[in-house]
């Protein structure tokens, strides 16, 4: 189960086994009924004035904690997609370590959540090595 984090909360998000064949269209070209684009650009206008009421550490904490998600799904896969995982564990360090304490209350977690996907990504090139595999894929 995942969830996604919005400024007024977590949501815990069911995986959908029709979520593949989703299409995104223009909520006019769905419904043939113009109100309905008036209703979306307000609730889109009412999630951007949350958004611009949510801290920005606060955020920033949400996407690093997205890109170790990422690059955790990428170490889990079978076999491993070594360089899809090196590249979110990448982006993960480059906020982490860049930003540091401007990230507030979040900075202390997020390094040890950057030392934990480092860890696991070395844990998993070095098994997959031990196994005969090719570390580099």
């Amino acid at each position: 189960m995942s969830s996604l984090w919005t400024p007024s909360g977590e949501h815990r998000v069911e995986p959908d086994a029709d979520a593949a064949q989703v299409t995104h269209q223009n909520p006019v070209d769905a419904t043939g009924d113009p109100d309905d684009l008036d209703e979306a650009e307000a609730q889109v206008e009412a999630l951007r004035r949350q958004l611009a009421e949510a801290p920005a550490e606060s955020v920033l904490a949400n996407h690093c904690y997205g890109l170790f998600e990422l690059g955790a799904v990428y170490l889990s896969s079978d076999p491993p997609l070594l360089v899809q995982a090196r590249l979110a564990i990448d982006a993960f360090g480059l906020l982490v370590e860049g930003l540091g304490d401007r990230l507030g209350e979040a900075a202390g977690p997020l390094r040890d959540a950057l030392a934990q996907i480092r860890l696991g990504f070395v844990l998993v090139v070095a098994a997959r090595r031990a196994a005969g595999a090719d570390g580099s894929e």
